[in-house]
């Protein structure tokens, strides 16, 4: 008798499963999903930017005139953290881009938001301005300190990718979006 009990109770646990797999393959099969949808959501970003350049001890950059390739990912103003902006974007190729600005000291911040990147001793001219270039294993970044804040460009991208969003930078005291 406990010989067919235990049958019993494997037999019904396989029928249990059969059940669950074709409610599950019913779900998977009847339930609506778009495979190439971005995942990824923009974000809009205007009210931080006008709150942050209202708020900042330096001119707050966010870009202007990137094409529509360019998705805005994320943003944060802390002032408690040396007046931190942030501005994460994905570029037209899907690598990650950063806007990071911060009164903090740049010896200490720029390691920091590039996760490790280091000085290599040379430049870049973007837009006029002179830039350091710093690499790192994960992130590569261009560095440029003024009007008391240091400006990080940093990300996955390429430095040419790095180079036209540190190219797009501008500060518009009205608080407009360009």
């Amino acid at each position: 008798m406990a010989a067919q009990r235990g049958r019993q109770t494997v037999r019904d646990l396989v029928l249990s499963m059969a059940v669950i797999g074709v409610v599950v393959a019913g779900i998977y099969v009847f339930i609506p999903h778009d495979e190439k949808a971005d995942p990824v959501q923009a974000v809009d970003y205007r009210v931080e930017l006008v709150t942050a350049r209202r708020a900042a001890p330096y001119a707050v950059l966010a870009p202007a005139g990137l094409s529509q390739k360019w998705k805005p990912t994320s943003v944060s103003y802390e002032r408690q953290s040396d007046n931190a902006w942030h501005l994460g974007y994905l570029d037209p190729d899907g690598e990650y881009v950063a806007v990071e600005q911060s009164t903090a000291a740049a010896e200490k911040y720029v390691p920091e938001v590039s996760q490790r990147a280091e000085d290599t001793g040379r430049t870049q001219r973007v837009a006029g301005e002179t830039w350091q270039r710093w690499e790192g294993p994960k992130y590569d970044a261009l560095v440029r300190t003024d009007g008391g804040a240091t400006t990080v460009v940093t990300g996955t991208a390429s430095y040419g990718r790095l180079a036209e969003m540190a190219a797009a930078l501008g500060s518009d005291p009205a608080g407009n979006t360009r």
